[in-house]
């Protein structure tokens, strides 16, 4: 079993990892658990794929154990691309899930719900310290709605509406949730490559 620093500091996201990834064959370990000081790591890159790497490269420097990281956002459609990279900061303070979903609210306010399509994403880089590394891409579509519904989830959870579903993420169970999210849709494309990944040399 190879051992892995998971690279954050969100709880709700660590939460969301250990369970998808429970069968995998490594042993997932926080980095805050593993020795990691620094409270934030600069993410200044320009896409959620240069983040994620920043992520797993900071924490692999410093603890030299190989590295998984996730980098993650809400792409609204009509917003060109916005929140996206700046997701967890968009109202101007760090993870104000209350803040950001009102300023989203409002950023939409009077647009119509065939023009408020928008996706989750997430990147996910595995970095190993013999220098491999492996990045996978999640995303899953969905609507904003016009208020919050649902007390499940974190984040936009409560405005994300998925049509088929006729439910916001909010209202998913955290089951239901990691079958479609776009953390659970990475982590499979990263579960089917995880073992030829990890027997390279």
């Amino acid at each position: 079993m190879k051992k892995i620093i998971l690279a954050s500091g969100n709880e709700h996201k660590l939460k969301e990892i250990f369970e998808i990834t429970k069968e995998f064959n490594i042993e997932l370990i926080s980095m805050y658990d593993a020795g990691f000081g620094e409270k934030d790591i600069v993410e200044d890159g320009h896409t959620f794929e240069e983040n994620s790497l920043i992520k797993a490269k900071t924490v692999m420097e410093k603890l030299g154990v190989s590295t998984l990281s996730d980098d993650s956002g809400l792409m609204v459609d009509y917003l060109e691309g916005a929140p996206g990279i700046h997701s967890a900061r968009y109202s101007g303070k760090d993870r104000d899930y209350d803040a950001n979903n009102k300023k989203l609210l409002k950023e939409l306010e009077n647009v119509p719900i065939e023009k408020r399509t928008a996706r989750f994403v997430s990147v996910i880089t595995l970095l190993m310290t013999d220098g491999r590394k492996l990045v996978v891409r999640g995303e899953v579509e969905g609507l904003i709605g016009f208020n919050e519904k649902g007390s499940n989830g974190f984040g936009y959870d409560p405005l994300f509406y998925i049509p088929k579903l006729d439910k916001t993420f909010a209202e998913l169970t955290s089951e239901e949730k990691n079958v479609i999210s776009h953390r659970a849709n990475a982590l499979i494309k990263l579960k089917n490559e995880l073992g030829k990944f990890l027997n390279q040399k």
